[in-house]
């Protein structure tokens, strides 16, 4: 069994931008919105679970308005529902849910890996090589969160250098949104060693600028990814 744990606890590394001159101290309401989320998307906090404002004051050491600004901002991306007269329940997961998110991202992924192919730079290969590197050795120590930390960051970097600023918003709100069913299905042990092997497809044809092996790796990561969930699987 994995540990339950939530990613980022003293630090947040948001997704980095080509160009970032300026590092600006975190708000409360920020660090409060990125804890919760990252327990929200490795499943720390159960889907249909309900949480309470004064043991998240207690949990993160953080104030009431904090936790109160950052779960509206979690409803708005739909991770959870504020409930009248009953608090704040965490969303259920449904496979119709998921099967909506991949129809999506399969021809957004493919447009976005086939810009990336062709506009990608070495730098940003060599920043994907690393974060392979690190997905590798998390999984090989079994570490879920860190996977789907490092598994994140490793589509983010892929998002951005196709260069399409629509993309990066899109991608990101679907991924964002696809994550905790992207957690489910790595629980599975044998999907994660294929991951490794699928992420080691899309960076080689990132590499050579090929932009159609990059479209079929991505595919097939995608479909993998659906394979894992549906099998044996009941949310």
């Amino acid at each position: 069994m994995y540990e339950k744990k939530i990613p980022g606890q003293n630090a947040v590394s948001p997704v980095e931008t080509r160009t970032r001159r300026v590092t600006t101290p975190q708000s409360q309401s920020d660090i409060a919105y990125e804890r919760l989320k990252s327990g929200l998307t490795t499943l720390a906090y159960k889907p249909g679970e309900y949480l309470n404002a004064s043991s998240l004051m207690t949990e993160f050491g953080l104030g009431r308005t904090p936790i109160i600004q950052a779960l509206h901002r979690l409803s708005t991306e739909g991770l959870v529902h504020i409930l009248p007269r009953k608090g704040v329940m965490v969303a259920p997961l449904s496979i119709d849910d998921a099967l909506h998110l991949i129809e999506v991202r399969i021809v957004n992924e493919a447009l976005c890996v086939r810009l990336a192919a062709e506009r990608i730079s070495p730098k940003e290969i060599e920043q994907l090589e690393m974060l392979s590197q690190q997905i590798e050795t998390a999984v090989r120590s079994r570490d879920l969160a860190t996977v789907l930390t490092h598994d994140k960051q490793f589509h983010d970097k892929i998002t951005l250098a196709s260069g399409n600023p629509v993309l990066v918003e899109l991608l990101g709100l679907l991924q964002a949104r696809s994550q905790r069913f992207w957690a489910l299905s790595l629980s599975n042990e044998t999907h994660l060693d294929e991951v490794l092997e699928e992420h080691s497809e899309v960076l080689r044809a990132l590499k050579h600028h090929d932009s159609k092996a990059a479209v079929l790796a991505i595919q097939k990561h995608i479909e993998s990814f659906q394979h894992s969930l549906l099998k044996g699987r009941s949310l």
